[in-house]
């Protein structure tokens, strides 16, 4: 059965999609995240202040334990206490924003992950998301095993994309 899903935040008004998947499941063979939407925000990404105003689109149960900022991004809640993200206007400069998504990759993933399937858009989100492995690659090479002090930056911004590259999962 498809579900319907109407969006009424800050950056979208009366925006409707389809979750057309079980959440979590049939994703594309080539996209297995190391996290989910969820364990992301618990362990603290994009400062908290990411998902504030859009909580009703998504289960409560992303928000019991998600380190959020409403006022303003706060990094110290960002798993490694940096600051590892561009502006949105930024994003939007380089054109990776696209228009069912102005939040950019992570709302993707979200609704992706809720069941939403757009096969253009999960292409070229999927195929993003396989590029940004490499810094996965430049951390290991450049850390020693077990310091996560090591590169935090880059290991944050790895985290923003569900990638692990030390995280301790609960």
């Amino acid at each position: 059965m498809i579900k319907k899903v109407v969006v009424n935040d800050i950056m979208q008004k009366s925006y409707t999609y389809e979750l057309s998947e079980v959440i979590g499941k049939h994703f594309a063979l080539d996209f297995k995240p190391d996290f989910t939407p969820q364990e992301m925000l618990e362990l603290g990404v994009f400062g908290g202040k990411y998902m504030t105003d859009c909580t009703q689109e998504f289960p409560k149960t992303w928000f019991k334990k998600a380190k959020l900022s409403p006022e303003k991004k706060n990094p110290k809640l960002n798993y490694f206490g940096v600051d590892a993200s561009q502006s949105l206007s930024e994003w939007q400069k380089k054109g990776w924003i696209w228009k069912h998504d102005p939040r950019g990759w992570f709302q993707w993933y979200c609704r992706y992950y809720m069941g939403r399937r757009i096969p253009l858009e999960d292409e070229r989100q999927i195929k993003r998301w396989k590029a940004y492995r490499r810094h996965l690659a430049q951390v290991s090479k450049n850390c020693r095993p077990g310091d996560i002090v090591c590169r935090s930056r880059q290991r944050q911004s790895l985290l923003h994309w569900a990638y692990n590259s030390g995280v301790h999962k609960k």
